[in-house]
């Protein structure tokens, strides 16, 4: 199956699906009866009731489009089908693996679905090729070290900064260099100022 020329069984598998959805077969009810029926219509789910009174929806040759103000494609929510969908889109050679983004444009061309944004994300996220194609744009972390034990008071020690206090002393401090005992917890914090360089750090220890 090509999305690009789509296959008569492509469409006959598309009807037959909507009589396994109940908000599918009401709005072929809805539109086959060119009718209002208000119990009918309060019987679609919150979303689909929405587009209806939008008019979103309209039947033709026994499928449901989904109709915006730019685009105008199958409604189709077989999960079977949905995944065919995102094959042809992603992973077919005329696709090449295309972006999350570029994917998304693509199947809105084809069909709609409710949550279709979120489906083509985890698709292109979990798609095997692109994870082992694409390479990590951000810092490698580092590998975690559990921190030797002290057997004495001061022998390995913690240190971290704290800033945002208003300027005090004489020299207009505006940060703590907190120093701690890993032993003891024994805290001792110096004011110093918070773009001091290496050096003025090291002085103060």
């Amino acid at each position: 199956m090509s999305v690009t020329d789509l296959n008569t069984t492509f469409f006959e598998e598309v009807k037959n699906s909507y009589t396994q959805d109940r908000n599918r077969s009401i709005l072929c009810q809805l539109h086959k009866k060119d009718c209002k029926d208000s119990y009918l219509i309060h019987a679609l789910d919150e979303l689909w009731k929405k587009f209806h009174y939008e008019g979103r929806f309209y039947l033709l040759d026994g499928i449901i489009y989904h109709r915006t103000k730019h685009t105008c494609v199958m409604t189709v929510l077989d999960r079977s089908l949905i995944n065919l969908v995102l094959k042809e889109c992603h992973d077919s050679p005329f696709s090449g693996h295309l972006s999350e983004d570029r994917t998304r444009k693509k199947v809105k061309t084809c069909i709609w679905w409710p949550m279709g944004k979120k489906d083509v994300a985890e698709y292109c996220k979990t798609c095997d090729r692109c994870q082992k194609a694409n390479k990590s744009t951000g810092k490698r972390v580092g590998n975690m070290i559990k921190i030797q034990e002290p057997s004495r008071s001061w022998k390995i020690v913690h240190m971290d900064w704290v800033t945002g206090p208003p300027p005090g002393g004489d020299r207009s401090y505006n940060a703590f260099l907190v120093i701690v005992d890993t032993f003891s917890k024994t805290p001792i914090f110096s004011p110093c100022h918070k773009d001091d360089k290496a050096m003025d750090t090291a002085l103060l220890i």
